[in-house]
């Protein structure tokens, strides 16, 4: 089964940990916040610093942790491509 996941802002927690991140094609907005928790639990459970902006989508991107940034309004069209490449077909076929 296909499977695209789609994370939006804020992505946090189990989502993080789970689901959110087992797409086969993992989209995610522009700027969005995705963490599994929040920078200050993060630095008092480890005693480290989290660099600024280390939660945003564009850090995880480059780190290659999902696929494509897609804003929200081409996102219908980007998905129709994802489906059609996989196989999936229109329901209006005329």
């Amino acid at each position: 089964l296909f499977y695209v996941s789609i994370l939006t802002s804020p992505t946090t927690g189990g989502v993080t940990a789970s689901f959110g991140m087992l797409g086969d094609i993992i989209i995610a907005e522009p700027n969005a916040y995705i963490a599994f928790t929040g920078k200050r639990v993060i630095e008092q459970t480890l005693k480290q610093t989290v660099p600024d902006g280390s939660q945003v989508a564009e850090y995880s991107f480059h780190k290659g942790l999902f696929d494509p940034i897609v804003p929200r309004n081409p996102l219908k069209g980007v998905l129709s491509e994802l489906f059609q490449l996989h196989g999936f077909l229109p329901l209006n076929q005329d």
